[in-house]
């Protein structure tokens, strides 16, 4: 009986939940495939250390070489992370004559174009379904489940440390500190958690599920971000007053044939669907122009989700080499010659309502003087809280209409300039059209 070889590059979390996958779904993947998924040889540096899924000793080895000259291996799993190493495996893969799946959101994020025109070349497929919001199947709703829809818009959480400690801050009031901390001793955050606190993480998920969207090369120089370290938990409190929660969000959106792609904290209305997504979750909102708004939610990181998620391009692969048909559906679902460069919005172009907290002293006029310089810049006031008379110094808090972030910032910047004002102001863009 035919069997399709599969050679694992990188023997870590991830790679554990894809070798306990095949294992115990062996069955399963057979009889959905038609024939057996053999995994042939694990490549890491370590090959020593426990792990909690076990791999015969004869499999493993620490070179590449072993995997690439393999003929029985018909596909190559990048699961080593990082940009140049993991680039180089897959360059070798394609260059060796095997279809490559991988989970690397940041090399996709900054070398996607060039490894995919590399694969098509070669007419070699690449699979990168785990690359964005790990067991959620949403690369594959994009390229097929989506395909005869325009999409119109894009919102996501797609990282699950961020929204597990904006979680924690908003029903337990821990400070920013408090709960990254609590996020690391439970392995939800890294020992150096700057990519996903930073909005980095989520940016290049975005990058890649965008350009899946709206028919556009991966740009992900072009992403505005933004990060959660300086939010404080007093401005997701006044924020609740309002009604509203405070989510890192992945905003794309296409008007017009501009792009806007930006990842920020963002206020949502506490009764949007993503309002309710809590702790480690993603969650995605899709626009479509006939199917309407979709939503996606499930884990998006972790052994085993992650796991099944590699384990469903390597079927997807598998489908191909079988039918003959590599390739079958382009990486970024247009044809590569219909791929448009899309205008990209910036963000002092963005138009969306605003959070403002102020910190002024406690004396007539200064309101007056604030909304002054805001209707001078066309920036209409919503609501306004004003709490804490009995001190020196008190948080003005405002939601606005909508306003063009050029003229929200010139704005900010004349407050700023304020004797009365002790500290910058704060600012936290409102997501009224997720409502």
């Amino acid at each position: 009986m035919r069997k399709i070889g599969v050679g694992l590059v990188g023997w870590g979390t991830v790679g554990c939940g894809v070798v306990k996958v095949l294992k115990e779904n062996a069955e399963v993947i057979e009889s959905r495939l038609g024939v057996p998924l053999e995994l042939r040889r694990v490549a890491d540096r370590d090959i020593e250390r426990r792990r909690p899924v076990a791999v015969p000793s004869e499999l493993l080895t620490r070179n590449l070489e072993d995997i690439l000259r393999d003929p029985d291996i018909q596909i190559v799993v990048e699961l080593i992370g990082g940009l140049e190493a993991a680039k180089s495996v897959i360059c070798s893969a394609i260059e060796s004559g095997k279809h490559v799946v991988t989970a690397n959101k940041a090399l996709l994020a900054h070398a996607g174009n060039e490894l995919f025109a590399l694969a098509l070349n070669k007419g070699l497929s690449i699979g990168f379904e785990a690359s964005v919001a790990g067991g959620i199947p949403l690369i594959k709703s994009l390229r097929e489940g989506l395909s005869s829809n325009r999409i119109s818009a894009f919102l996501g959480i797609l990282n699950g440390t961020a929204n597990y400690i904006l979680t924690r801050m908003s029903e337990d009031k821990l400070s920013f500190d408090e709960a990254l901390k609590e996020a690391q001793a439970l392995g939800y955050a890294e020992a150096d958690p700057t990519l996903d606190i930073e909005g980095i993480d989520t940016a290049h998920k975005l990058a890649i599920a965008s350009a899946i969207s709206f028919g556009a090369p991966i740009q992900f120089d072009r992403v505005y971000i933004e990060g959660i370290s300086a939010i404080d938990p007093l401005d997701i409190q006044y924020a609740e007053e309002f009604g509203y929660q405070l989510k890192l969000l992945a905003i794309a959106r296409n008007k017009e044939n501009r792009l806007e792609m930006r990842v920020h904290p963002t206020l949502i209305a506490r009764n949007h669907v993503l309002a309710s997504v809590k702790g480690v979750y993603n969650a995605v909102h899709i626009e479509g122009n006939a199917v309407g708004d979709v939503m996606f939610y499930g884990m998006g990181a972790g052994m085993m989700p992650t796991g099944s998620a590699v384990v469903s391009d390597l079927i997807d692969v598998a489908r191909d080499i079988l039918n003959g048909t590599p390739g079958r559906i382009p990486p970024l679902a247009f044809l590569p010659d219909r791929l448009q460069k899309i205008e990209i919005k910036p963000v002092s172009d963005v138009t969306t309502s605003y959070y403002f907290r102020f910190l002024v002293q406690d004396r007539p006029g200064v309101l007056s003087k604030i909304s002054g310089i805001l209707g001078r810049y066309r920036i209409s006031i919503a609501a306004v809280i004003q709490k804490g008379r009995h001190t020196s110094s008190v948080p003005v808090v405002m939601i606005t209409h909508e306003a063009l972030e050029s003229d929200v910032r010139k704005a900010m910047d004349e407050i700023n300039a304020l004797d009365a004002v002790l500290a910058p102001a704060v600012l936290i863009r409102i997501e009224n059209n997720a409502d």
